[in-house]
């Protein structure tokens, strides 16, 4: 189901609000975190406003304020499955149980001979 409009925005803002807040609790100006992430300061205005800007420029802001890792829990990679993590994790697979043979005492007969 696609997202919602008014949804959309409502997101893109409060993105903007938490990167605003990060930044004022590390102590630093618009300009200070612009020099750092290579953005212009108009652009960082405009991502802490909830405007529409680059996933480049998320990305340098989120590095420059030492979010970058928080990219892994949007988007983990998907090349492993679960069960495979479990696997690795472990650094055992489990084994697959080999075929009995089957009884030979007797040959196999319909069961009417006697």
């Amino acid at each position: 189901m696609p997202i919602s409009e008014i949804t959309l925005r409502t997101q893109v803002r409060q993105l903007g609000e938490r990167l605003a807040g990060h930044r004022l609790n590390r102590n630093l100006t618009q300009r200070q975190l612009a020099d750092d992430a290579a953005v212009s300061l108009n652009t960082l205005r405009r991502l802490e406003d909830g405007e529409n800007v680059s996933l480049d420029t998320l990305i340098r802001v989120l590095s420059a304020l030492d979010l970058g890792d928080r990219l892994e829990v949007l988007a983990p990679p998907a090349d492993v499955r679960p069960v495979d993590r479990v696997r690795m994790a472990t650094g055992a697979e489990r084994k697959r149980a080999r075929p009995t043979e089957p009884k030979s005492a007797a040959p196999w007969t319909w069961g009417d001979e006697e």
